[in-house]
């Protein structure tokens, strides 16, 4: 069984040596891998003289550097964290002993349950995690601690199922997310977290990513959930013309008189959009139904193909 331990890294010279040497410490038969993500400080030379295997994604951003890793590396234990020195190391052993043994396709190192708020002095990150948590929890009818953090586990199946498209640090959500709605077998482990170091600076943007995460969240609803994402406009549609109707259907009833001939236009077009955009769900519905049917027997061969080797 192989195991790998997977850092993206943009500019973390003061942390990645320390890093590396500690999941050395606590992984000494797994493969560390350090994909550079256009450091230029130096990050690289730092990871490969600490003894890591060194690649490199040019496209800015963490989902692009995820994308890259997870077609490149072949293993059975994905291990995944930051290059900043706040995840402990010692949580992999429990980590990669869930993935082998079957237990999970997805671990998530929870923070939230432990020493996040304590440790994290920026309190809109600590805003965004619980708004986050809360609407992927609401919309896709889970109970997940810790939608964002950065320490997770996978399983091989997983890895080479998961279509990324996120290019940046929404891509944690979209990870959640895909193993919520094709049912992958998920666990969450309690770790200890830690603030950065002094002189390291966190590169995610409270604002600007946030605005991309809530864009994502909306994205994977609508991918995911189309009959409720349709629906929800439908109903929202069929509202705004009920408003505008039945003041000129009660004064009809009352006066014999048709008033507005333009707002009824108005409202019979609405109507007939929101006829359309419901429609439009169920027709969406139907074929995610058929893609998570390809992504069954997607697995089915993978697991073939590893009895197989």
């Amino acid at each position: 069984m192989k195991t790998v331990i997977l850092i993206p890294c943009y500019n973390e010279s003061k942390t990645i040596s320390k890093v590396i040497n500690d999941f050395k410490r606590e992984m000494p038969h797994a493969e560390i891998y350090v994909y550079d993500n256009n450091s230029t400080d130096g990050t690289d030379e730092i990871a490969r003289d600490a003894g890591a295997i060194v690649r490199y994604e040019y496209k800015q951003g963490k989902g692009n550097v995820v994308r890259t890793m997870f077609r490149e590396i072949n293993a059975d234990c994905y291990i995944m964290v930051d290059g900043d020195d706040t995840y402990p190391p010692e949580a992999a052993v429990e980590i990669e002993e869930l993935i082998l043994s079957g237990q999970a396709d997805m671990v998530i190192g929870d923070r939230l349950s432990s020493t996040y708020f304590e440790e994290n002095d920026r309190p809109f990150h600590n805003f965004g995690n619980v708004t986050v948590r809360r609407l992927i929890n609401t919309f896709f009818q889970s109970d997940l601690k810790d939608i964002m953090t950065g320490m997770r586990g996978f399983s091989f199946n997983y890895v080479k199922s998961f279509p990324i498209s996120s290019r940046e640090f929404e891509i944690e959500t979209e990870m959640s997310v895909f193993a919520l709605i094709n049912n992958f077998k998920i666990k969450e482990i309690p770790i200890s977290y830690r603030d950065r170091m002094e002189g390291s600076d966190s590169k995610l943007n409270t604002y600007t990513d946030g605005y991309k995460v809530i864009s994502m969240i909306i994205a994977l609803i609508r991918d995911e959930r189309p009959f409720l994402f349709f629906s929800s406009i439908t109903v929202l549609l069929l509202i705004i013309a009920g408003i505008h109707f039945f003041p000129i259907l009660f004064r009809y009833f009352s006066t014999g008189h048709v008033l507005k001939i333009p707002t009824l236009i108005i409202i019979a077009t609405v109507v007939i959009v929101a006829a359309i955009i419901f429609f439009t769900g169920v027709v969406l519905h139907v074929l995610k139904r058929q893609h998570a049917d390809n992504l069954e027997r997607h697995l089915i061969l993978l697991n073939e193909l590893n009895k197989d080797d």
